[in-house]
């Protein structure tokens, strides 16, 4: 689990990653000056400790563009300055914590914050038994009832998984990238390149339709996703 601290000052970014290592020691932790320096990073975070005012781009703007690293990063603002609760709330930030930092609700929000981390991360492979295959549900694309069989079809990939499951099964093992646009197409958000009221292109052409009485609904979940980190597959 990797964990970044971001925060101007290097007296709380030293009690914070302090405070992690005594709790999580295994974790990966990466402390940042400024949200320039953090945002510039290659690294995929799990967790963000971040404040908002920063010099430089602030705490918030920080917390999308990380975002678009990852959708299922998981955001604490730790901050003194309660004003920015809702542009906080509106990034889905899982805690909004102020300073001075009180260290046993902190240690609260680590303990839940890292439980929710390592459900996203089980989410993000899908095991096919009967093939004793590992597939990371970011690299699907679009998945297809064929039969009674369901296609898996891979990005970049010309070949597809084959497994007898239902889409029903297969619905309830996905990630939230995943939406089910068809009663025989699954279709993950995050590889979209383009949609109509009827079909949906997906990354590397292929189209797979889109269930007219779904459309509302669907623009609906597409639009929460890519403001909420979701990537565009084009």
């Amino acid at each position: 689990m990797n964990i970044a601290v971001i925060d101007d000052e290097k007296p709380i970014r030293e009690q914070l990653c302090g405070l992690i290592k005594k709790q999580k020691s295994a974790c990966g932790i990466d402390a940042y000056s400024s949200g320039e320096e953090a945002a510039a990073s290659q690294k995929r975070f799990d967790i963000a400790f971040l404040d908002i005012k920063m010099t430089g781009i602030g705490g918030i703007e920080t917390a999308r563009r990380l975002r678009e690293k990852n959708s299922d990063l998981i955001l604490v603002f730790v901050t003194g300055a309660r004003e920015y609760v809702f542009d906080a709330l509106d990034l889905y930030a899982f805690q909004y914590l102020l300073k001075p930092i009180n260290e046993r609700k902190f240690s609260e929000v680590l303990e839940k914050a890292a439980k929710e981390a390592e459900k996203n991360a089980g989410k993000k492979e899908l095991y096919i038994k009967t093939k004793k295959l590992t597939v990371n549900q970011d690299d699907i694309s679009y998945i297809e009832s064929s039969g009674k069989k369901a296609e898996i079809h891979i990005v970049g990939s010309a070949k597809t998984v084959e497994i007898y499951k239902a889409l029903d099964e297969l619905e309830k093992e996905l990630d939230k990238s995943f939406y089910r646009c068809h009663r025989s197409y699954i279709v993950n958000l995050s590889h979209i390149a383009e949609y109509d009221s009827g079909s949906i292109t997906v990354t590397g052409g292929d189209r797979v339709y889109l269930a007219q009485k779904k459309y509302g609904e669907f623009k609906k979940t597409y639009m929460w996703h890519l403001q909420n980190g979701g990537v565009r597959g084009v």
